[in-house]
């Protein structure tokens, strides 16, 4: 079709050149070809837009399975096997896992960014420290705006916000030993997290909270003693600020890849991913290290004549 619309093109063109060679001059000629053919080179693009053919490549409508395809695989564990993980790590801490990921070849990975920091800290009993199963999630920044509003028409508008557009639809997904984890890296100035939702978590079997976001009520937050690792102060609620755009998908969290199932330990020194993969080899190689280190500190404390305390003690395992 096009080859026949451009031959037709091309004889139109040399019978005008031929009918006004004597009338016009070869600049005035020239002209008129340039602009007729620009005409036909955008007729030729209606064409090709109206009936499937351009002048390029032609143009294939990409089938569902394409545009909506996931490549990273998520994983489905039983309740059983996330209690042996859960097990398994129990005392360990982040720098153990971190060589311990080193022992299995996976050097910086899963280490997050520094900037993800614990809120409170408590170093008599350790409760801050995290070890649990990741359930994740992913909230963005809205492209939504609304005008000014009555008392009554914001707290319409707040509820309506946060049922359709920004819920929290992970906690019916938390069991004991889940670790909520939070991509809220462009939410600005955004509390997602504050002393009330933070407790309804908890009251779901979640063991902490780690987010690349906001916080907000960090006062009460850290009296209710729910450990917590953040990025920033957030002051302003979710309405009209961010929307949730997937939960339980694979999600970056403090610059590394956080996958459900994965394996969170965080503590004073931040916090570390374990690829559900690698779990169980990794720990294997972290309690060795840890065991190594309380024996070592062990003698220091002896011979500084120092009171042994927790840290150094023999692990039960």
């Amino acid at each position: 079709m096009r080859s026949f619309v451009k031959e037709q093109l091309s004889i139109t063109i040399a019978a005008s050149r031929n009918s006004f060679a004597n009338l016009l001059s070869q600049e005035e000629v020239e002209n008129m070809n340039h602009r007729f053919w620009s005409l036909c080179t955008f007729v030729l693009l209606l064409m090709g837009t109206q009936k499937g053919f351009s002048l390029g490549a032609p143009f294939q409508q990409p089938s569902q399975r394409a545009a909506e395809r996931r490549f990273i695989q998520v994983g489905n564990y039983s309740k059983e096997e996330n209690d042996k993980l859960l097990k398994l790590y129990e005392g360990l801490r982040v720098a153990d896992v971190s060589d311990g990921m080193d022992i299995v070849g996976l050097q910086d990975v899963g280490l997050m960014d520094p900037e993800i920091k614990p809120l409170w800290r408590d170093l008599d009993n350790f409760e801050h420290r995290i070890c649990g199963i990741a359930v994740t999630v992913r909230y963005v920044p809205t492209n939504r705006r609304v005008g000014k509003m009555s008392p009554e028409e914001f707290s319409h508008w707040e509820g309506e916000w946060y049922d359709k557009l920004s819920p929290e639809p992970f906690v019916e997904l938390l069991q004991p030993g889940s670790v909520i984890v939070i991509d809220g890296e462009q939410d600005r100035d955004t509390g997602s997290i504050g002393s009330n939702n933070s407790l309804i978590w908890k009251t779901r079997g979640a063991r902490g909270i780690v987010t690349s976001g906001g916080v907000r009520d960090t006062d009460e937050v850290m009296k209710e003693k729910i450990p917590l690792y953040y990025k920033r102060i957030g002051r302003g609620i979710r309405p009209g600020r961010n929307e949730v755009e997937s939960v339980n998908q694979p999600i970056m969290c403090g610059g590394v890849l956080v996958r459900p199932g994965d394996m969170i330990v965080a503590d004073g020194d931040g916090v570390v991913v374990v690829p559900r993969e690698q779990a169980e080899p990794v720990a294997r190689a972290a309690w060795k290290i840890l065991e190594e280190d309380k024996a070592g500190r062990r003698e220091l404390y002896q011979k500084l004549g120092m009171p042994l305390d927790k840290t150094v003690a023999p692990s039960k395992k």
